[in-house]
């Protein structure tokens, strides 16, 4: 990149003046792809018994066919990031959706189990590519004044992803075979694909890092190895020797790509970010926040299957409104509103505070076995409002206090955030629920199927479902207070950063404005 003459404006100004001129069709088709991504996260669990039948899979199978994606995805994030920022967002974001559209192929066609896990796992590369470039793609060719209701419609996609993956689920399995739910995103892939050479300029960090290959190695089993633990905790115990092991690998892989990050001149992750109390603030927001959904949608699932009864379709139906609700705000831009009119500390403070009372409200007013719904619907309702207006300030806080020209690191950041915060919400919220259910009836089944099944008289299944309801209850209330806890600590380290620099000085890490030729450079020039 040369260097701009004195009377030409940097791209910080240049930022603020506008973005790119197809910018809102741009982010459809990184919505659509997002979306196709998110959905495959919660799509297969509809499928089970299909694949019990058709593929003769064992429960390890189903397991694996699960969680190969998400353990993918999640280890590869902040390499993913990393490598979209060294050789551009949108190669990588392209090279994403082929992989995911090919992982797809593979999955629909799969024989065996064995082969339907190692499509899983191929997608899983996809998901880490295109969850890192879409978000970063967003920071470039949105200026300031468009960015926050830029992220907070592409932080709804999460939101409709988590909650609509098996209503879709369910209705193509009412119609077609199970292979049906992975070919489907392959005409989104090749649309996203064709749209996204087309449409989306390329940016990269114009100061070309070295490739930072240990780091990469080291955060890549880190990361797989923590989330390996989260999810085979519930099943194998939290004291056994395969999650005690697996943790502790982790614990020493992160700790050593910690350590080599700060000695090293081109850091895969610039350790000194975590100096930054906005970047502290937000970052423990958006864990909680995530902790709290992942944890609560979990269970009540669960409650409104086994509990109330419903069909997995019908439970899928009555989760919609909190997705409703965030899609509401949303895209009528209510949600990113608060931001402008309240600031980063207190909007975060709010919406936190609001998701710690839809937590309380399902807890005291719908975790009953009553067969009552009103209860959990004004939940799930307070819980959407609550996420519709701490997300978007969440991510925009943290892509924010992160340099422009590392926004794919940012955007694995954020992504890994989500994995962590939604594993450790079905971890921690279910070992409470599993302790108070523990407490109140003795079963040895390992699971509420499992019990239910067991269950020789009407009287036992009655039981065993008021234990699992007031196990609910306690674990919502858990969630609540960590949540709104979590809502005080994030606003306290936001206010202070805000203190910290005057008003005067930009946020670092502002979108510039593409090119004629249709790239972007990320740092902000000097003038000669």
């Amino acid at each position: 990149m040369t260097a701009p003459t004195a009377d030409q404006p940097s791209s910080g100004a240049t930022a603020r003046t506008g973005g790119h001129p197809q910018r809102w069709l741009i982010l459809g088709v990184i919505c659509l792809a997002q979306l196709t991504v998110l959905l495959d996260n919660t799509v297969l669990s509809v499928a089970i018994p299909s694949l019990t039948t058709e593929l003769d899979a064992s429960t390890a199978d189903i397991q694996w066919m699960i969680n190969a994606y998400s353990l993918v995805q999640s280890g590869l994030l902040l390499t993913a990031g990393n490598m979209a920022d060294r050789y551009g967002r949108k190669k990588l974001l392209a090279l994403g959706l082929a992989l995911f559209g090919i992982g797809s192929l593979c999955a629909g066609l799969a024989q065996s189990s064995g082969q339907l896990i190692a499509a899983r796992a191929g997608m899983g590369i996809g998901g880490a590519l295109l969850m890192t470039t879409t978000l970063a793609v967003v920071m470039q060719i949105f200026d300031e004044s468009e960015r926050v209701k830029a992220i907070a419609l592409w932080a709804t996609v999460g939101s409709l992803g988590f909650v609509c993956g098996p209503l879709v689920g369910g209705f193509i399995l009412e119609h077609y075979w199970w292979g049906a739910i992975f070919l489907i995103n392959i005409p989104v892939a090749l649309i996203g694909l064709a749209a996204v050479i087309k449409l989306v300029p390329e940016s990269k960090n114009p100061q070309g890092d070295k490739p930072d290959l240990m780091g990469a190695l080291l955060s890549t089993i880190g990361m797989s190895s923590v989330v390996f633990a989260i999810i085979s905790g519930p099943e194998h115990g939290w004291f056994s020797a395969q999650v005690g092991i697996s943790a502790l690998v982790g614990v020493v892989f992160l700790g050593a790509f910690a350590l080599y990050e700060l000695r090293i001149p081109y850091p895969m992750l610039d350790m000194h970010f975590f100096q930054n109390p906005k970047f502290i603030g937000a970052v423990s927001g958006s864990l909680l926040v995530v902790f709290g959904m992942g944890g609560s949608l979990f269970l009540l699932t669960q409650h409104l299957q086994f509990v109330l009864g419903y069909e997995p379709l019908e439970a899928g139906l009555r989760m919609a409104p909190l997705a409703l609700t965030v899609v509401a705000l949303n895209v009528t831009g209510i949600g990113p509103k608060f931001l402008m009119k309240l600031g980063v500390p207190k909007t975060v403070l709010l919406g936190m505070t609001v998701v710690a009372l839809g937590l309380a409200s399902i807890a005291l007013l719908g975790g009953g076995t009553d067969g009552s719904y009103w209860g959990m619907l004004l939940g799930l309702v307070l819980f959407g409002i609550g996420l519709a207006v701490a997300q978007p300030a969440m991510a925009n806080a943290i892509m924010s206090a992160i340099p422009a020209e590392k926004a794919g690191v940012g955007a694995g950041i954020n992504g890994t955030l989500a994995e962590f915060g939604n594993g450790l919400g079905v971890a921690v919220l279910g070992a409470v629920l599993n302790a108070r259910f523990a407490a109140l009836v003795a079963v040895t089944a390992s699971s509420l199927p499992a019990a239910l099944a067991a269950a020789k008289t009407a009287g036992e299944r009655a039981e065993i479902q008021d234990a699992f309801a007031s196990g609910l209850q306690t674990s919502q209330l858990v969630g609540a207070i960590a949540v709104f806890l979590g809502g005080l600590l994030a606003a306290a380290l936001l206010r202070r950063a805000e203190l910290a620099v005057p008003a005067a000085v930009p946020a670092q890490g502002e979108a510039v404005e593409p090119d004629k030729a249709g790239k972007t450079d990320d740092a902000a020039p000097t003038a000669s």
